[in-house]
């Protein structure tokens, strides 16, 4: 399962291509360019046919990463950093980040807070990470141990790599940048937890990176975004709205600068996904959206996401996104 929770009873609720295109044209017509040309041609040439996803793929798996279901044929290993070293906490500079004076750049006062997917820790911690915590609508398991690839690449390891990249690229633009966590523990942050990390914070976005774990020929990206929640603990009332606004400036920069296509398998081709069943986004105040990069289970998207050039462009793509929104 590549989420932070198990999405076995979601109700999915896809976008029209009609709606988000207008939506798309009133609110971010650079942003979408690239999106609506690749729908013009028809989309890419080597998307896989539609399909439901595999359910459960990983929120069951096994403890040993090498105990996961194996493939049909080999998988290219990550180029670049496996296990990216662990930087200083909060917003100190980690090695190789570059950023403008204080109160310089586009992006100064404003603070964003990138949530890494997953703790590679989990796989050993099912017990802590099978508790159940409050969501605001029910109670669900603390966190999952995420996917991966048929040959082990695991889903934390991606999305701890892309979350560095996207810092440095914020921090060059000036923004203060925090991380739900940065591999510095032995389990989690449970899904609440990290929602709290970004109220905190009083974050002007929040974007939480992962890569799904679906069938073979699933491919492409998608966003989520929160539903309209008010249960419990959890109201979204406020959120809606900007993290639509944030998810579609994210989708479509993440097109021009990867050239992925859209999901084939959810969002009805929109990349655009709507979710009542994640606490992540039950449970945050502040604009916040998820992000599902690639199918680490279509051995034409591990290629992808096993790539350093191309986990450089996704940081990209959401970078531009995050600036574009926050300078609207």
């Amino acid at each position: 399962m590549s989420y932070d929770e198990s999405h076995l009873s979601a109700r999915r609720r896809p976008l029209s291509r009609l709606t988000l295109t207008l939506a798309a044209a009133a609110v971010v017509p650079g942003a979408f360019a690239g999106w609506l040309i690749w729908q013009a041609t028809g989309g890419s040439d080597d998307g896989g046919p539609a399909g439901l996803p595999a359910q459960g793929a990983s929120a069951s798996a096994s403890a040993d990463p090498s105990q996961r279901p194996g493939s049909s044929g080999p998988e290219p290993r990550p180029s670049g950093p496996e296990s990216p070293s662990k930087p200083a906490s909060g917003d100190d500079a980690a090695p190789g980040d570059a950023r403008p004076a204080p109160g310089d750049g586009p992006l100064a006062g404003r603070t964003v807070v990138i949530d890494p997917g997953h703790n590679p820790g989990n796989f050993k911690h099912t017990a802590e990470i099978n508790k159940l915590v409050d969501i605001g609508t029910n109670r669900k398991e603390c966190d999952t141990t995420g996917t991966s690839g048929n040959s082990g690449y695991t889903e934390a390891e991606f999305t701890a790599d892309v979350s560095q990249r996207l810092r440095t690229l914020l921090r060059k633009e000036g923004a203060t940048v925090k991380l739900t966590h940065e591999n510095d523990r032995a389990w989690g942050p449970c899904v609440d937890e990290r929602a709290e990390i970004g109220n905190k914070a009083g974050a002007d976005a929040v974007i939480s990176i992962h890569a799904d774990g679906s069938a073979a020929g699933n491919r492409g990206f998608h966003v989520i975004l929160p539903a309209l929640v008010k249960s419990g603990g959890a109201d979204t009332s406020k959120i809606v709205a900007p993290s639509r606004d944030l998810g579609e400036r994210i989708a479509g920069n993440f097109v021009r600068t990867t050239g992925s296509a859209p999901s084939n398998y959810l969002g009805g081709g929109t990349g655009l996904d709507v979710r009542d069943d994640l606490g992540g986004l039950n449970l945050s105040t502040v604009p916040k959206v998820f992000i599902e990069c690639g199918n680490m289970r279509d051995t034409k998207d591990i290629a992808l996401l096993t790539s350093a050039d191309w986990r450089q462009k996704a940081a990209q793509g959401m970078a531009d996104g995050i600036s574009s929104f926050l300078n609207r």
